[in-house]
């Protein structure tokens, strides 16, 4: 009989694919300590962590999934990257299975607090490389903003950070706050967003689609995403682009219909660090549709044929 952890929905139970019910199983969380300001609380966050013990002179890897998501969303890449090298990667308050059921507020802030957090309690200590999907990528750049010399080098995966706030936002009160959580919860909604979310959609499987929806059932799900949504998100942002300091690699889809394909010249222009690296015949993420070409560009810059 398979086994999951506790926190889990039991919806776990309907993954198929041996990859994710085997990345599944290795889902832990752990107290991460934050301080914001005058505060100090903790925050039960969910992780994965895959240690190469021969590696530790490289830097490790950090993962942040996007808006709405999941560590769920690095199970094709994890595999790719842990084969040379330490991989970690954390649910972001708000979103995942990280616990929010005692949490006021969900703000960038606090999300950044905790990514440091995790720095401290499980990656060592070490500088990293910290790799940031969609929204993901905001965090990232936010992190890598407040601590560049913790970020030995960036990696955005069609990354937001231009605009200037959440669509959903004016729509996060309630009972507008409600209704909106009600859209996203629709599997028909979910069903179409992944299905713009990838070129090819045969990857829209019922995996898939398990693995996009699974952190839904998770308590305080529509408070979490409403209280982010309301905080502005990462709108603070597009005018500090130039200060990024960190070699930075930008990896984007050609065929990325959820941000469209703009920004990744804008991210080139911006950064002056930076290179960028389209993928064809790729969608949104392409770290669930070029697993391969997106690892072999964050390990050595060479997407290869």
């Amino acid at each position: 009989m398979t086994t999951f952890p506790d926190f889990l929905p039991q919806d776990v139970n309907l993954l198929t694919d041996a990859m994710s019910i085997e990345f599944a199983q290795s889902i832990q969380r752990i107290l991460i300590p934050l301080t914001v300001g005058n505060r100090n609380f903790t925050v039960d966050t969910a992780y994965v962590r895959s240690i190469k013990a021969e590696t530790q002179a490289a830097p490790p890897i950090l993962l942040l999934h996007g808006f709405d998501s999941s560590i769920l969303e690095f199970r094709r890449l994890l595999p790719k990257l842990a084969a040379s090298r330490s991989v970690f990667m954390i649910d972001l308050l708000g979103f995942g299975f990280t616990d929010r059921t005692n949490i006021q507020g969900i703000t960038p802030e606090i999300i950044k607090a905790q990514i440091y957090g995790f720095w401290q309690t499980v990656m060592g200590r070490q500088p990293m490389t910290l790799v940031g999907a969609s929204m993901g990528g905001a965090a990232a750049i936010d992190f890598a903003l407040t601590y560049p010399e913790l970020v030995k080098q960036l990696v955005l995966l069609d990354s937001a950070g231009f605009a200037k706030a959440p669509v959903l936002a004016k729509y996060m009160v309630p009972p507008l706050s409600d209704w909106a959580t009600n859209f996203l919860r629709s599997a028909k909604v979910r069903r179409g967003v992944s299905l713009r979310a990838y070129a090819n959609p045969a990857f829209v499987t019922a995996d898939a689609e398990c693995c996009a929806a699974l952190h839904l059932q998770m308590p305080n799900w529509s408070e979490g995403l409403a209280m982010f949504t309301r905080s502005g998100g990462y709108g603070f942002l597009s005018d500090r682009m130039a200060d990024i300091s960190a070699p930075t690699q930008i990896i984007w889809g050609r065929q990325d219909r959820i941000l469209g394909t703009k920004d990744a010249a804008r991210f080139e222009k911006t950064i002056l660090h930076s290179t960028l690296f389209w993928l064809d015949d790729c969608g949104h993420v392409p770290h669930l549709e070029k697993p391969e070409k997106t690892a072999r560009i964050i390990l050595s810059g060479d997407p290869g044929e």
